[in-house]
């Protein structure tokens, strides 16, 4: 029994998805009626947004590279969306289509500085990033497509072993540029999408929509069990990060935390997390 509780707490998928359950516990008892199913819905909403973008995190990470053009990425489609769309229902499509269309040059703009130019992925998308009801419904169709395409996908397969070891992947036949191109243009179309959800979530656009994106993204990955080294890790413990990124900042809102304390709680977590896993890896 104590082998088989120690093998599962071995798995970060296994244990973020305690956590989640025992904060979810300890808001309830601080809060009475944390639990109330609107509540818990409206929570599931608001996690849905950082966890649609989380995907294209999450395969950047996995390759051992970041894209911190995200938030950005976001905040420029949801300007461009908001623009076109000018509150009609009739003008969406032009809208998803013209976001898309900007996600794709993000995106192959990224994959050109961080393969061909082999600009760190850090300062490349940094830099690139500088220059509803039914989203949860939207989300889990993505959820499901991002865990199918990381572990039953002979493409999944070779994102792990370039995260691994770009190198071996390069001598054992894999297009290590292919794959390097494709996750950061998927990662930017994502972005871009959840910058064209955004605005029919809030109705309309502002500057700093996607700020604190590229943090949260980061933080959904690493906390879900991702080795920021990549090669490790899975998109199915970053909906257990999400959800617990967003109850966090929701619970410290509640109990009237300020911003600068809640950037605080959320920092020590993170680097609790981070070490746990660290010496996991060492074991």
């Amino acid at each position: 029994m104590k082998k088989l509780c120690s093998k599962y707490l071995e798995n970060s998928q296994i244990v973020v998805y305690l956590i989640l359950i025992l904060l979810l516990v300890l808001a309830q008892i601080l809060s009475p009626g944390y639990l109330n199913p609107t509540h818990m819905a409206g929570i599931l909403r608001l996690a849905s947004f950082m966890g649609i973008a989380a995907i294209g995190q999450n395969l950047t990470i996995l390759t051992g590279g970041i894209d911190l053009s995200i938030a950005n990425t976001i905040t420029f489609a949801n300007v461009i969306a908001a623009q076109i769309m000018m509150g009609r229902d009739s003008s969406m499509l032009p809208a998803l289509l013209a976001v898309i269309v900007m996600g794709i040059v993000v995106g192959l703009i990224n994959g050109t500085g961080v393969y061909w130019l082999k600009i760190p992925p850090f300062i490349m998308t940094l830099g690139v990033g500088t220059v509803i009801q039914g989203i949860f419904l939207i989300w889990a169709v993505l959820a499901v497509i991002a865990i199918v395409l990381l572990h039953k996908t002979p493409y999944g397969r070779k994102l792990y072993s370039v995260g691994i070891n770009e190198e071996a992947s390069r001598f054992s036949g894999i297009n290590t540029g292919r794959v390097t191109f494709s996750v950061y243009l998927i990662s930017a179309v994502i972005a871009a999408v959840s910058g064209f959800l955004l605005v029919g979530y809030t109705g309309t656009s502002f500057l700093d929509v996607g700020t604190s994106y590229n943090t949260k993204t980061i933080a959904a990955v690493v906390i879900g069990g991702t080795a920021i080294t990549g090669g490790k890790g899975g998109y199915l413990g970053t909906i257990a990060g999400a959800v617990i990124m967003t109850i966090l900042d929701d619970f410290l809102t509640i109990v009237s935390i300020p911003d600068a304390g809640r950037q605080v709680v959320q920092g020590i977590i993170i680097i609790l997390l981070v070490l746990v896993y660290s010496r996991e890896k060492k074991k």
